[in-house]
C-alpha cells in the first residue's frame, strides 16, 4: 500500500490552522500561551545559566612557605592546586629545597586546579670556601663583590695582616678558613698579605733633563714615587727647548728601598706651547697597605681615548705631569676603578 504524502501533510496543515484560528478566536488562551512560553525560557536560561559558571570547588590555600618542596607539593596535591615552580638561589646555608615564597598567599581562596607560584631555593651561590693563596687581594674583593652583589655575603674579609714577602705586594700568602671548608654560616677570612720586599733597594735613574713623555714611559718601569713639582722656565731654558723637563731631583743617592719618595721639578711654560697646556696633575688617595696598579687615561677633545702611563703607587697624594690640549679630561683608575677625573684647563682658566 502507498503511503499519500500530500494527505497527510493536508490534514497537518489543517489542523495548525485551526489552532492558530481558535488562539486567535480565544484572547485569554492566547495570552496564557505566550507567558507559559516565556517563563519556560526563562527558566531554561536560568538552568543553562548557572551550568555554565558553576566550576571546581573553592579550597583554602595553604601555608607552604618555608617548607620543603615535597611537603609543599603533597599540601598541593590534597587541595587539587597545581605547582608552578620558580628556581633561585638563596642566602642562608640549608635553604635548599625549600620553598622561599608563594602567589597567591597563604589564606587566599582559589578554586581547585589553580596554579600556585612557589618560589624554591636551588641553595647558595657558594657551599665552602675557596682557595685563594697566590690571588691579589684586589681581585679577591671584586669576585666576591660580584658574587654577593645584592645577597647577603656568605664570605666577608676580616682586615687583612701584612708582612714582607718576595711575592708582588698585595698577594695573598695564606688564609683561614682553609679550602673546601663547608658554608654552614657566613665566614670572615683571615688573611696574611705580601706587602712585598722592604729591603730591597731601588736604582735611581737619570732623571736631569728627562721629558714629560720620558717620565710617562719610565713610570711603569720604576718601584719609586715620584712626587712632581714646578717653577716657571727661564728664558735661556725656553730658548734651549727644555720646557716640560726635569731641572731639580731632591737626591743624590744612588739607589733607595722601594717605594720611596723623591721630589722632582720641572720647567714649566706660562703659555701654552703649540696648543699644548702644561701642569701637573694631582689626585689625593687613601694610604695603601700595598702598592696598588694605577692607569692614567685621557679623553681628548676630539673623542679619543688613551692611555697616558701605568705605575704602581701607596696612596696618599699622586702627582702626573702633562702636556696636553686644553679640554683633555684625565682619569686616574685604581685597580680598574674610577678614583679622580680632571679637565686640563684653558689659557684664560
Amino acid at each position: 500500500m502507498k503511503f499519500d504524502f500530500k494527505r497527510f501533510f493536508g490534514k497537518i496543515r489543517v489542523n495548525f490552522n485551526s489552532s492558530l484560528e481558535y488562539l486567535q478566536t480565544s484572547g485569554k488562551t492566547l495570552v496564557a500561551t505566550v507567558v507559559v512560553s516565556i517563563i519556560l525560557m526563562a527558566a531554561i536560561c536560568v538552568l543553562v545559566f548557572f551550568a555554565a559558571v558553576q566550576g571546581p570547588e573553592e579550597v583554602l590555600i595553604p601555608d607552604v612557605t618555608g617548607k620543603y618542596l615535597e611537603e609543599a607539593l603533597l599540601e598541593m596535591q590534597i587541595r587539587e592546586l597545581y605547582p608552578k615552580i620558580n628556581l633561585r638561589y638563596s642566602d642562608a646555608p640549608g635553604d635548599k629545597g625549600k620553598v622561599l615564597s608563594q602567589d597567591p598567599v597563604a589564606g587566599s581562596i582559589a578554586k581547585a586546579g589553580r596554579r600556585i607560584d612557589l618560589v624554591v631555593s636551588s641553595g647558595v651561590l657558594v657551599d665552602q670556601v675557596g682557595d685563594y693563596t697566590g690571588m691579589k687581594l684586589t681581585e679577591l674583593e671584586n669576585r666576591l663583590s660580584v658574587l654577593f652583589s645584592g645577597k647577603q655575603p656568605l664570605i666577608t674579609l676580616a682586615e687583612p695582616m701584612y708582612i714582607a714577602d718576595p711575592s708582588d705586594p698585595g698577594t695573598i700568602l695564606s688564609q683561614n678558613p682553609l679550602p673546601g671548608t663547608m658554608l654552614a654560616e657566613p665566614v670572615a677570612l683571615d688573611l696574611v698579605v705580601s706587602k712585598g720586599p722592604t729591603n730591597e733597594e731601588v736604582k735611581i735613574p737619570e732623571l736631569i733633563d728627562m721629558s714629560i713623555s720620558e717620565l710617562l714611559a719610565q713610570l711603569p718601569r720604576t718601584r719609586l714615587v715620584f712626587d712632581f713639582n714646578s717653577r716657571e722656565a727661564t728664558a735661556e731654558e725656553i730658548e734651549e727647548g727644555k720646557i716640560g723637563t726635569v731641572v731639580a731631583v731632591d737626591t743624590t743617592k744612588a739607589s733607595l728601598p722601594t717605594y720611596s719618595h723623591i721630589v722632582l721639578t720641572l720647567a714649566m711654560p706660562k703659555e701654552p706651547v703649540k696648543d699644548k697646556v702644561y701642569g701637573i696633575f694631582s689626585a689625593e688617595l687613601p694610604e695603601y697597605p700595598f702598592p696598588l696598579s694605577m692607569e692614567l687615561t685621557a679623553f681628548s677633545p676630539e673623542g679619543e681615548t688613551y692611555t697616558l702611563t701605568t705605575f704602581t703607587h701607596p696612596g696618599g697624594t699622586v702627582t702626573i705631569p702633562y702636556a696636553l690640549p686644553a679640554g683633555t679630561e684625565l682619569t686616574l683608575l685604581v685597580e680598574d676603578r674610577v678614583s679622580a677625573r680632571y679637565m686640563v684647563p684653558s689659557v684664560e682658566e
